[in-house]
This record gives structure tokens, C-alpha cells and sequence, in this order.
């Protein structure tokens, strides 16, 4: 009897891996990735293995700056035609003041005299043209030279005021904090049975600013505001809305005057 011949144990066949002459076999089912920058990094914008949002591919975690919202700027042309106005009015004013001045104490006195009108009503020329007002969050902001901000919220001091130049009236709130800074904000400005008025979205804004306001009645205001509010959305001619006919009962013949806290409450309560 012979003995088997030897075998050699038989093994599964398995797929050869792929590989490259100048690098290291790939894995199965598996692509190699380049890597995201030459320090090991993960891409700008991707997702780290903790999974958070890299270099602020969404949000970078700083708070949301409240929204802007203009309550008063001119127009650069109409800015300029105004300037310029301005300017011939200054040079006719110093020439007529410094005359007078130098017709009594001399030459020396009158261009002193002029050029001191000058300044004066330039600067305010100046500053009137660079006064821009708008509304941050609760927060009304002027700027001219520099830079004026009030809370509405907790302003200790509001007052409704009505200036009537050339036939144009306008009403304003005049905010004034404990520091006797003030800024004033144009509501509406009327001519005749027309005029021009703070934009919608603006008013909505001020009044919700106004309403928690306790320091000062801010209510009282915050409801004078919504009352116009629903007159411009009933389609009201502007001789029946709120802040015309406020303006209308004041007294005519003074150049700037201020309403009373009593007579805003009487007009407020009396509106529909």
C-alpha cells in the first residue's frame, strides 16, 4: 500500500490590490483624500470631527447688529442746493452786519464783526448739512461733528414741539436724556393741506420703542404714533391724520412752540 503524495493546503482566492509604483496600495473600496492644506488642517468653511463649523461658515457667533433705520437725511443734490444757499445767505448777512459795524468803530471793527457772523452761520450751515439721524434697535443715533445716542426706553424727558418757518410746519419729538442731551426727530412736515411724513416702517419702530418708555409717558407718544399708523392705512387725506390736526391746533404766529404733556393726553384721548 502507497503512500498519499503531499498536497499543498489550498487558499481562497482574494482580489490583488492595486498599487501604484510610487506609492503605498489603496484600501478597498476606498479613494485616497489629499489633504486639506499642508499643515494638516480641515478645509476653510468644512466641519471639524467635533462638529463645529469652521472660519464662521455660518455664523461666527457674534451678535446680530441691530437693524438701521434712517429717520432723517437729505439727499446729496438737494444737500448741496442747500449748502449753497446757505453760503449766499452768510456772505450777504456779514457784509450788511460788518458794514453797520463799520460805519460806527471803523474798518478793523466791521471785518471783526463780519467775519464772526461768518463763522457763526457757517458752522451751523455746516452742521445742518452733515445731520443725519436714524434709529438702532431702541436707540436714536445724531451725527453731525460727532456722535449722539439715547435709549428710548429709558430717556427720563419727551416733548412734542411744532416750528413753523415760511408757511411749513413741522412736528418733531424733542428727546432729552439726564445728561440735557437732546435730539430731535421730524415726524411730519405740512404745507398747506399736504406735506411730507415719516415712512411707515419708521414710525412702527419708534412707537413699539416708546411704548415701554415709563419715564416720560412714552405711551402717550407711542399711541399718538399708532393712531397715525391707522389713519395712513384707512387711506386718510392728510388733513385728517393725526399728527396734521395736532399741528394744526396749535397757535399760530410763534416760530417754535412746545405742547404741554396735558394737551398731548386730551388730543391722544380724543382720537378715535
Amino acid at each position: 500500500m502507497t503512500e498519499p503524495e503531499p498536497r499543498e493546503p489550498e487558499t481562497p482566492d482574494t482580489p490583488e490590490k492595486s498599487a501604484t509604483p510610487d506609492g503605498p496600495p489603496e484600501a478597498d473600496g476606498t479613494a485616497q483624500d489629499a489633504p486639506a492644506d499642508a499643515g494638516g488642517g480641515t478645509a476653510h468653511g468644512g466641519t471639524a470631527q467635533d462638529g463645529t463649523v469652521q472660519d464662521g461658515a455660518v455664523s461666527s457667533g457674534r451678535p446680530a447688529e441691530p437693524e438701521k433705520i434712517v429717520l432723517y437725511a437729505q439727499d446729496p443734490t438737494m444737500r448741496r442746493k442747500r449748502a449753497l444757499a446757505g453760503l449766499v445767505g452768510v456772505v450777504v448777512f456779514a457784509a450788511a452786519f460788518g458794514g453797520i459795524a463799520g460805519l460806527i468803530g471803523g474798518a478793523t471793527t466791521g471785518l471783526v464783526v463780519a467775519g464772526v457772523i461768518a463763522a457763526f452761520l457757517g458752522f451751523v450751515i455746516a452742521s445742518n448739512a452733515r445731520r443725519q439721524v436714524w434709529l438702532e434697535g431702541r436707540t436714536v443715533v445724531m451725527r453731525t461733528w460727532g456722535e449722539r445716542r439715547i435709549d428710548l426706553v429709558t430717556v427720563p424727558q419727551i416733548d412734542l414741539l411744532l416750528s413753523d418757518v415760511r408757511g411749513s410746519r413741522t412736528v418733531s419729538l424733542l428727546v432729552t436724556d439726564s445728561g440735557k442731551k437732546a435730539v430731535k426727530i421730524d415726524l411730519a412736515i405740512y404745507a398747506g393741506t399736504g406735506g411730507r411724513e415719516l415712512g411707515i416702517l419708521a414710525l412702527r419702530r419708534l412707537a413699539d420703542a416708546l411704548a415701554d418708555n415709563v419715564e416720560a409717558n412714552g405711551l402717550v407718544f407711542s399711541e399718538l404714533l399708532v393712531a397715525q399708523l391707522r389713519s395712513e392705512a384707512r387711506g386718510d387725506a392728510a388733513a385728517d391724520r393725526p399728527l396734521y390736526r395736532i399741528g394744526s391746533a396749535a397757535p399760530q404766529g410763534k416760530l417754535a412752540q412746545r405742547f404741554t404733556m396735558e394737551a398731548v393726553n386730551r388730543f391722544v384721548a380724543s382720537l378715535d
